[in-house]
């Protein structure tokens, strides 16, 4: 990315989104081979303290 510390703020932000959408387009993600979330580790559910007695 360019130098942007002379740009005021709002170039400033033009200028990374553009270089960030420019990154984005070259280098795009592999769809998911598994589902979203379907490797995470399951958790029990824990029996509530003294209201279960």
């Amino acid at each position: 990315m360019a130098n942007t510390s002379k740009l005021t703020k709002e170039e400033r932000k033009k200028s990374k989104r553009a270089s960030r959408k420019k990154q984005k387009a070259e280098k795009p993600l592999k769809p998911r081979e598994y589902a979203r979330g379907s490797k995470k580790s399951k958790v029990k559910k824990l029996v509530r303290g003294q209201a279960k007695r």
